[in-house]
């Protein structure tokens, strides 16, 4: 059994920065993939940016420049660094872990833009 926490949402103003952060734990031998999801209203979910164990990252085209991922792999957590925010970015930031028994969501930490 894996567990899936994020934390860090909130309400914010248009060019803010909020920190989410993400901590797996239970039954985990090694992470292969930490990440985050985002679904806004009325949208599908969509990948925002994910870290490999090895340090490899992607990020979405509609954040880069603006957020920012990192891990901590002794601490099983990742984070997202999201500054500069835009309306576009309210949306219910969902953490992914991938580990070799399949994948595992958070339930998710509501972010919202707005003036």
């Amino acid at each position: 059994q894996v567990r899936v926490v994020e934390s860090g949402g909130g309400l914010v103003q248009p060019g803010g920065s909020l920190r989410l952060s993400c901590a797996a734990s239970g039954s985990i031998f090694s992470i292969e993939i930490m990440g985050w999801y985002r679904q806004a209203p009325g949208k599908q979910r969509e990948l925002v940016t994910t870290i490999t164990s090895g340090g490899t990252i992607n990020y979405a085209d509609s954040v880069k420049g603006r957020f920012t991922i990192s891990r901590d792999n002794a601490k099983n957590t990742v984070y997202l660094q999201m500054n500069s925010l835009k309306f576009e970015d309210t949306a219910v930031y969902y953490c992914y872990v991938l580990i070799r028994g399949g994948g595992n969501w958070g339930q998710g930490t509501r972010v919202t833009v707005s003036s």
